[in-house]
């Protein structure tokens, strides 16, 4: 049996092990571990479990001392049913119940002791110690006991603040970290303290490299756009904090700082962005961080210049048919003049010229934009012969040019594939017509094709202006169309190419070029014959 004095050194080892426990250790399972060896030792007891209430209230065993490993199912199931709100047991009961789980981990254990694990009125647990003898235990001893677990549940209280804060922090840096938006952690003077993933992308520096660094070393300006978020001039960082930016409004975050254009990269390149630097305050109101989250907007200014591109074009190419179609008709109809047939014949010539080709514009809008909407052709699939094919659409353009001499070089054996007839005659005549219109002093134009083991290749070489290997590049773009003076004098609204590419694409074939400049063209496209 324990003396007094024993008792009361017992009481004193068991606070002071608590306090370490507050004080020295916020690991959620190292705090539990030395709670529950203190009690066990404390109480002179053999076998100990602490229970935690879960996420719905639960009790769950968290910690044991003396429990073999195998038989701690058991025991959670025990305590659980034990001391989960909708059990309801009275003392005697729980009483019993503790008895029977000690007796059945040990015969030798004869008396459990439970303590509730209570903080700021809130149950958190329950703590409990089985030993191998009975003493009872007086008003003085639960006393002592209960303040002994109102320490135990300080300390596990600050343990799992501890890990909700810990967890906190990790996923809050997770997201920063794999944010698809560039972030940049700047102290309140401007140096750099970190960047994510997406801004090491962006700008093309490394994190390890551009810490401590000033912002100005790493965002540098090829060209400032001039406007904020407030509309208010075409302040930068170091400006806007100089001119007192965040003093007013920002300290209720209302004025976060907008700043957009392109961003020179270590490289050499540039990169349009638009950021928004937000302040972060201490406690005592200072400026402790500027947070910017930088956003990649290369793709927006790209389809904004994609749009001006568009609608400029398209005014021009429905203007100009629109005109002449307005000309020769009101010029059919004048009262003052009788028009012979070769005239009449003319100017209707022209009329249907020109209204094909609103009709062609048409259609290829069409077609463009039930694409986008349904991301794919639809197809009509037969059998089609592509070298009879080739051959309508050369005789046809034959007739409208007499300075280029179009010719055909199909085996005789090339075989039939499956395809769209339209579609596909759609594409033989944006090559030719694109053959025609960039060889500007004529020449041969040749369309032909070969027979491969599982598929047929088809070609169109000219030999006219040619192009860049950047241009090249793009030319299957939507809405692209090569610079220079022969493409201004000519017609189109950069849709042909693109179209032609998508439809050999949907048969599941493929198109290229092969270019130089001033030294010809050649487009090849591939289908499949299965």
């Amino acid at each position: 049996m324990l003396t007094l004095l024993d008792f009361r050194v017992r009481q004193r080892d068991f606070l002071l092990e608590i306090s370490r426990a507050i004080t020295a250790q916020l690991d959620l399972s190292e705090v539990l571990k030395r709670v529950l060896n203190a009690s066990v030792a404390m109480l002179g007891g053999q076998t100990g479990v602490i229970a935690l209430r879960d996420g719905i209230g639960a009790y769950r065993v968290r910690a044991t001392v003396g429990i073999d490993s195998a038989r701690v199912p058991d025991v959670d199931s025990e305590i659980a049913a034990i001391f989960d709100e909708g059990a309801d047991l009275d003392y005697e009961t729980m009483d019993a119940r503790l008895r029977t789980l000690a007796e059945s981990l040990d015969p030798r254990l004869k008396q459990a002791f439970a303590l509730p694990l209570i903080f700021a009125g809130e149950p958190m647990g329950v703590l409990v110690v089985l030993r191998a003898y009975l003493v009872t235990a007086t008003p003085d001893d639960v006393q002592v006991l209960q303040s002994f677990a109102d320490q135990a549940a300080i300390a596990v209280h600050n343990a799992q603040l501890y890990a909700r804060i810990e967890h906190e922090r990790r996923r809050l840096a997770a997201i920063l970290l794999h944010s698809a938006d560039g972030v940049l952690i700047l102290d309140g003077h401007g140096a750099v303290q970190s960047i994510n993933y997406a801004l090491e992308r962006i700008t093309g520096w490394r994190a390890s490299d551009v810490t401590g660094r000033d912002h100005d070393e790493v965002i540098v300006w090829h060209k400032r756009d001039k406007h904020t978020l407030d509309g208010e001039g075409n302040l930068d960082l170091k400006a806007a904090l100089a001119a007192g930016w965040w003093s007013s409004g920002a300290v209720s975050g209302q004025d976060a700082l907008y700043v957009e254009g392109d961003l020179m990269r270590p490289d050499g390149l540039t990169v349009s962005v638009g950021i928004i630097y937000a302040p972060l305050f201490s406690a005592d109101g200072h400026l402790a961080n500027i947070i910017a989250d930088v956003r990649d907007i290369s793709n927006f200014r790209q389809a904004q210049e994609m749009q001006s591109t568009f609608i400029s074009l398209i005014s021009h190419e429905l203007r100009t048919p629109v005109a002449l179609i307005k000309g020769n008709a009101a010029t059919l109809r004048r009262d003052d003049v009788e028009w012979d047939t070769a005239t009449v014949r003319d100017l209707a010539g022209v009329i249907e010229e020109e209204s094909d080709r609103l009709s062609v514009l048409i259609n290829n809008l069409l077609t463009t934009s039930k694409m986008q909407a349904q991301r794919k052709i639809e197809l009509n699939l037969d059998d089609v012969r592509i070298d009879l094919l080739a051959g309508r659409s050369v005789d046809r353009f034959q007739t409208q040019t007499r300075a280029h001499t179009l010719k055909l070089r199909f085996p005789s054996d090339f075989p039939v594939v499956v395809g769209d007839e339209q579609r596909l005659l759609q594409v033989l005549d944006n090559l030719l017509s694109n053959a025609i219109k960039y060889s500007p002093k004529g020449g041969d134009i040749e369309v032909g094709g070969w027979i491969d083991t599982d598929r047929v290749t088809v070609y169109v070489r000219d030999q006219g202006v040619g192009l860049s290997e950047t241009e090249a590049s793009r030319v299957f773009e939507r809405f692209y169309r090569v610079g220079g003076a022969l493409t201004r004098r000519t017609q189109g609204a950069g849709l042909g190419l693109y179209l032609a590419r998508q439809i050999v694409l949907a048969h599941g074939g493929e198109m290229r070029l092969e270019s130089q400049l001033n030294r010809g063209a050649t487009f090849y496209f591939t289908l499949p014959l299965e």
